[in-house]
């Protein structure tokens, strides 16, 4: 939308219906707005693809309220990670088409144009644990315009459960795997499938986890190649990295 924007912008200058003084001051907020606790960066559809992600967690509700109403004045679709029930709730009182997952705490506010969709998104847990972490993922790559499918709970415990899933790793250009306790179920699927894989350790196990520190490790040790690894809990991380892969598959393809 802001692409779209500036064309415009810069086309009435052109054919002499905006005055320069006028245009000027039509873009000075366009690069970023200042509202004192943020910079809300209005260039990032531009540069990336999709808008500034707000990532609620630390943030008081007064301060993601006035985040997304910079953004929703932008006519922009809008994804808030790490939001609370507070904060959605506040979020709902002024933009009743908020929509919140309360297991994966994302709000999705959809403006505009619907996203033309790029590419298909598998995202697997090992566990049933794991799925706020895979919901936050699902529902940022569903966001950002992919096909999103989800096959929960197929751990390595219970490996027949994934096999009874191949079908769906078939489908995906992209697979994302939420996994905590020894994170295994990202080696096994990685050596699986030709696709590349994204791996997500969480945060869940008993204390040798220490925190999905031993998930990661073991994703970060994996022999199956073509596996990729992001940070603890990092559902949106994986998300935005799937997105990357299936833009640049849309844009070969185009």
């Amino acid at each position: 939308m802001i692409k779209e924007k500036m064309h415009r912008i810069l086309e009435d200058v052109k054919n002499g219906v905006v005055e320069v003084d006028m245009a000027l001051d039509s873009l000075k907020n366009m690069p970023y707005e200042d509202l004192g606790f943020a910079k809300v960066d209005h260039h990032r559809e531009m540069r990336k693809g999709f808008p500034e992600v707000i990532f609620c967690q630390g943030k008081t509700t007064s301060q993601i309220v006035e985040i997304i109403k910079i953004m929703y004045d932008n006519s922009r679709t809008i994804l808030a990670t790490r939001a609370s029930p507070e904060a959605h709730q506040a979020v709902r009182a002024l933009f009743d088409e908020a929509v919140y997952s309360e297991l994966g705490r994302t709000i999705v506010i959809s403006q505009g144009e619907k996203l033309p969709l790029k590419g298909n998104v598998l995202v697997m847990t090992a566990g049933t644990a794991d799925l706020p972490v895979a919901e936050e993922a699902a529902v940022t790559a569903e966001t950002m315009g992919n096909h999103v499918r989800r096959c929960y709970d197929v751990g390595v415990a219970g490996i027949h459960r994934l096999f009874d899933n191949l079908d769906m790793i078939r489908w995906a250009h992209v697979i994302i795997v939420v996994a905590g306790m020894e994170g295994a179920l990202a080696s096994v699927v990685g050596g699986l499938a030709v696709q590349p894989v994204i791996a997500v350790p969480t945060s869940i196990g008993y204390g040798a986890s220490f925190n999905g520190l031993a998930a990661l490790l073991c994703m970060l040790n994996s022999c199956a190649s073509g596996v990729s690894v992001v940070n603890i809990d990092n559902g949106y991380g994986a998300a935005a990295m799937a997105n990357a892969i299936t833009q640049m598959i849309a844009g070969l393809e185009r």
